[in-house]
Order: C-alpha cells, then structure tokens, then sequence
C-alpha cells in the first residue's frame, strides 16, 4: 500500500507528503513494485498554512521551514518556491527549505498568499515530487486605530428634550481583523459633553442626559472616542466632535419691555392714526415670537391696538376722535401672548404680560365754533337805519378763550359788530328783497388764521305800506237819460 512521507516545518506544522514505502499488511489489494525513489506515481503534497505577523521590522522574518524526509542531508535536493511574491516578498533556503518574508507585510492591504513549492533533485534536475500550493495567512496585530466614517457629525434636538432622548449614533471603523481578538471591538466613551450627554458604550448612540435650555445655550460640542481592544491596555483610539444643535420650543412667554408708555395724541388726529408702538421681548425664535397684542382695559372704547408681524410691535391707534377741552388724557392696559402654544407648553403660558400706556391728548388752536349751524331771522320792511335784527355768537373751543370778531359778507343793509348784533344800514323794502341769504365770519383776535363762517337767512316782514291801485285807466260812459240804478259803461 501506499505510504506518506512526514514534511516537518519548524512552526510544528505537518505536511504531509505521499511516497511508496514498504509493503504492509491491508485489506486493500497489493501491488509489488521495486522499491525505487526515483520511480514514483504522481501524487499531491498536502499543505497547512503558514502564518506570518504583518508590520515584521526586520529586513528578513523567518516563516517556517519545508523539508523532505527524503532529504538525507547531502545537498542533493534543491527546494524551489513559485507564485506571486515569490522571490521578491517571500524566499526560501534552496538547500534548507527555509522560507523568510523580505518585505514588511500589511494584513490591510493583503492577508493571505498562495504559492507553489517544490523540490529537485540536483543529480537528475527532476521533481522529486509534483509542485503543491501552499498559503501564507498574514496575521493580524493592531496597528490600526478606529476611525468615524461620517465625519463632521451634527444633529438638532429639541430643547428641554427629557432625559434618555435619542441624539444621533456616531459609528467607527477599525480596519484590523474582527476574528483576531480584540482588534477590531470597539468601545466608545464620552470625552466631552457631560453632564448633558451620555454615549452607549458599545452601539455609539448619544443620548440627553439631563435638559437644556436653548435660551441659556443653543448649541454644544460633544467628543466622542472609539478604543478598540474593548478599552484593554494597549488599546488604540480615534475621535470624532460632534455639534449638537438646540431647536427651539415655545417655553417663554412675551414680556413688555416697560410696565408704563407715555403717548401723545392730537385732538385733530383723524380715526385711525397711529399714535404711538409698544413692544414685547421673548426669547424664542422664529415662529414661537410671534406675537398678539390687544387692548385688556380702555372704559372709553376710544383705542385700538395691532399688530404689526414684521417688527412684532403693538401699534396704538386711535378709534374714536377725542377733543382736548373734553378730555386731555387718558390711561389703557394693553397683553401681549404668543398666538402658537401646543398644549403641553400652556404652563409657560399661564398669565399674559400686561403694560399701562398714558396717552395726553395735546390741544390744538381751533376755529371759532358758532352756537347754531346757521340762523334765520325777520324784519320788518320800512324800518328805520340802526335797527335790531338779531343776535349770533361763537366762541373759541380752546381754552385760552380768544375774543371774536364778526363779519358779514355780500350785504350792503346790514351790520354786525364785535358782540354779534346785527343791525340794519338802510330801510328795507319787501317788495324789492322780502329774503337775504347772507354769510357771517367770526375770526379769532389771537390768530386771524382761525376762522368759522355760517349762513345767515334774514327775511324781510310785510307792512301795509301802500293804497290799493288799479292796473290801468278806466274811462266810463253813461247816457244821458239814463235811469237810476242802471250801469256804467266802461
């Protein structure tokens, strides 16, 4: 029967090599042949693996060592080694079978290789056996530190978040050989971020850890380390930062700058002039200061306020006209709120910031103001020069009370003077006028500017001025033996 020849390697590795060797019991059917080395069947070298640390420093590693037991020593054998990376990454020892490794090796770039020995015989320059693939495996050390893959790592989170809220998961990479030990097992730690982050130890999840405050703070720097070798001594580490952004949440509520505003008002201004801006401050961003104001006190119902949602202010305006010398000041109460609140943020909420706002109301130099919109009066016809018409009077709404001057206008009969009386400058004759539609002025002395006109209606009264008239000339006839009693002819 066939038999092996044992191949030993100074790693300790046997390879096993099959020859004919002497006869032997077997169940297996018997074939005689000369027992001659040199006369062989073909037959395969069965090889185990080489192993070889990557990053070796020296200039030449010695791997293991292939040699035949048909080696008897004499030098007669020439082992020869086939393949990529042989004769420049690996050599071998033609009389010794020693194989050495002349480059430093890098598990990462490539881990394992494949070659081809064999051995001749240098009497005959044959193969003493066919030529068999063996592998060198590169094996792993740590040499590699964990890197993050997603780098620059940021994430946005809302304020106030509760505790164990999750953040974002940061992931390293190690390039060395998850099935070499601990190489590859990382273990993450939080370097930076305490007490408001955590970090799990092995997934690299960022959790909050304890709330924040946007308003306080609105963004932060995490640092995140990876170790391999489970953090053993020895281990390698590689870090990453990460920028945690806060978002804003509606928990503050608007306040007023001012408890009291002070404005102004003319009582000339028109219904609906701004008379003045009030404004509110609230932390928050965007949409959450927002704002609305309105008016919560004004007995007089004579102010309005809105809002304008560009500038977030309260603009006051004024909704009924007001008169100084009715009323010159008067004092509102205006709140403020948010108009966007979810639910569960009311209880920042509870109770709207209020302001008071004093508004003067500042006095304008006003016309004369008549006691009626306009007067009529009578008079009768034929009276003489001087005589009393009637009585008209306005006066100055301000208080400063300036005297009044009258005139009338587009009359020739008629005169009035400083006190409003009205007298006549000619006789008056019905049956020429029997109506004056005229138009009396009253000027301030203090400012001649300020002038208030009305119309003044004077009818003229009939008296029984004149005898009865025939419209023409009668001549009348009679005869002369006319009776009597009897008509006149016309």
């Amino acid at each position: 029967m066939n038999c092996y020849l044992l191949l030993r390697f100074m790693l300790g590795i046997p390879l096993l090599w099959p020859c004919l060797g002497a006869t032997e019991n077997s169940q297996t059917k018997k074939v005689k042949q000369p027992v001659r080395f040199h006369l062989r069947v073909k037959r395969g070298w069965v090889w185990n693996q080489f192993f070889v640390p990557e990053e070796m420093n020296t200039t030449s590693h010695h791997i293991g060592r292939l040699r035949s037991d048909l080696d008897n020593g004499n030098n007669s054998f020439q082992y020869k080694l086939l393949g990529a990376g042989a004769g420049s990454t690996f050599i071998i020892d033609e009389r010794t079978g020693d194989i050495y490794a002349i480059q430093k090796l890098d598990r990462e770039e490539r881990s394992l290789y494949i070659l081809r020995a064999q051995v001749i015989d240098i009497t005959t320059g044959r193969a003493v056996e066919p030529e068999s693939e063996f592998v060198i495996k590169v094996s792993d050390i740590n040499d590699n530190e964990p890197k993050f893959l997603d780098e620059p790592y940021e994430a946005i989170v809302p304020e106030m978040s509760p505790e164990g809220t999750l953040v974002i998961q940061v992931t390293a990479s190690d390039a060395d050989d998850p099935s070499s030990g601990n190489n590859a097992r990382l273990l993450y730690s939080l370097l930076q971020g305490q007490p408001y982050f955590s970090v799990e130890p092995t997934t690299g999840v960022i959790r909050i850890s304890s709330k924040m405050d946007r308003e306080l703070q609105d963004e932060y720097w995490v640092i995140i380390q990876a170790k391999d070798m489970i953090g053993q001594p020895g281990a390698l580490s590689g870090t990453t930062s990460v920028l945690i952004k806060l978002s804003d949440v509606n928990d503050n509520k608007p306040i007023f700058k001012e408890s009291l505003y002070r404005l102004t008002v003319s009582e000339s201004a028109p219904t609906g002039t701004s008379i003045g801006t009030i404004m509110a401050y609230d932390n928050d961003i965007g949409e959450n200061a927002e704002m609305d104001y309105s008016i919560e006190e004004d007995d007089s119902q004579t102010f309005d306020i809105i809002t304008n949602h560009e500038t977030q202010e309260g603009i006051v305006i004024l909704k009924k006209k007001v008169d100084f010398e009715h009323q010159n000041h008067y004092g509102i109460r205006a709140k403020v709120k948010n108009p966007h609140v979810p639910e569960q943020l009311m209880k920042y909420h509870t109770e709207a910031s209020t302001t008071f706002i004093k508004i003067q109301v500042e006095d304008v130099d006003e016309p004369p103001l008549f006691l009626l919109p306009y007067y009529v009066f009578e008079v009768f016809e034929e009276t003489p020069q001087g005589s009393f018409v009637g009585v008209v009077s306005a006066t100055d709404p301000d208080n400063r009370k300036s005297p009044i001057r009258y005139s009338i206008t587009r009359s020739k009969v008629f005169n009035i003077d400083d006190n409003g009386t009205i007298t006549t400058t000619n006789s008056l004759d019905r049956e020429i006028s029997a109506w004056y539609n005229l138009s009396i002025t009253a000027t301030e002395k203090y400012n001649i500017e300020q002038i208030s006109s009305i119309p003044l209606y004077v009818q003229v009264l009939n008296i029984n001025d004149h005898a009865p008239e025939f419209s023409q000339y009668y001549e009348t006839y009679v005869c002369e033996n006319a009776g009597s009693g009897q008509g006149l002819f016309f």
